[in-house]
């Protein structure tokens, strides 16, 4: 299994973007995955830069495949200006671009005021989505009205050659299907065979990815915390993450999460086999890719630890 790193942009400025992805090609991952928020889960992770800026400087500081972790081509923004954006992106990074996309969250999606379908909805429209993309991807003039999109002489003029995979991000059973129908590939984050086995079935054994976060700190308390203060969303149960539209309303339900179940869930700490472990359940479920995250400020040495002494490990 092939291991990256993710560059989560809820939580740290482009500047400290841009230094991990080059600290991570120097440490010896092979790939970058990078999120596209409107707003962060909450405001004490306090950014959310625009993601296809910072994608354009990452092409400028080093060599690594990228792949957004997910952009919704829906609501927010429409998917002509999806392909166009991420026409740019690939062209800028040589082909080493991948677009992943998904239905989204109202978090960042309804931001322009307008109502958060329901999920049957949001796959429909997603699919109609993919579909313009990648004929917006062929170079060609293209005039359509969907039953949700419309574009009118359009062209996309930057593309690589080859246009970049689409992969996609899935929870249930819908979308999975959906997934194993459209996407190049799928994008997950829990270790769960049956997700991956189900994908893999559907689609004809094509990749899957994963990304997972780690809290490194000189101690594991210290990484507790800093998980615990940032990223408390992550121990919301089902669909709240993607029904919730504000960052204060991730704040009000995150008090219901502990410290205690922070503790259960997050490797943190220097310990390098329970960052390895973390690693193996991954491996074990069928990805055939991990992308890890920090979380907290000890980014850099995280990066240069997993260069030192984790991935050395896993070959």
């Amino acid at each position: 299994m092939r291991i990256g790193y993710f560059l989560s942009t809820e939580e740290y400025s482009p500047a400290e973007l841009i230094a991990q992805a080059a600290a991570a090609e120097k440490a010896g991952f092979t790939g970058l995955w990078i999120s596209d928020h409107f707003h962060p889960w909450n405001n004490e992770q306090g950014n959310s830069p625009l993601v296809w800026s910072v994608i354009g400087a990452i092409s400028q500081v080093c060599e690594l495949h990228v792949t957004t972790a997910v952009t919704c081509p829906t609501t927010r923004v429409h998917p002509a200006i999806v392909a166009q954006a991420a026409g740019t992106c690939a062209e800028l990074l040589q082909g080493r671009f991948t677009l992943g996309v998904g239905t989204g969250e109202a978090l960042n999606e309804s931001i322009l005021g307008g109502p958060w379908p329901p999920a049957d909805v949001r796959l429909e429209m997603l699919e109609e989505a993919v579909a313009l993309i990648r004929e917006l991807w062929t170079g060609e003039v293209v005039t359509s009205r969907g039953r949700h999109y419309a574009v009118d002489h359009a062209r996309i003029y930057n593309v690589p050659d080859t246009p970049p995979e689409i992969f996609m991000s899935a929870f249930g059973p819908k979308a999975l299907d959906l997934a194993g129908r459209i996407a190049d590939g799928y994008i997950g984050t829990a270790p769960d065979a049956d997700l991956v086995g189900r994908f893999k079935k559907m689609s004809g054994g094509k990749p899957a990815q994963a990304g997972a976060k780690v809290a490194f700190a000189p101690t594991e308390q210290e990484g507790w915390e800093h998980a615990h203060r940032l990223w408390p969303n992550a121990g919301l149960p089902g669909e709240l993450a993607q029904v919730l539209p504000t960052p204060e309303h991730f704040e009000q339900a995150t008090e219901l999460v502990t410290m205690e179940s922070t503790q259960d869930s997050v490797v943190a700490g220097t310990d390098v086999e329970k960052h390895l472990d973390q690693i193996r359940k991954y491996a074990d479920a069928g990805y055939d890719e991990l992308y890890v995250a920090n979380m907290g400020p000890h980014f850099l040495e995280m990066i240069e630890f997993y260069g030192r002494e984790v991935l050395p490990n896993l070959r």
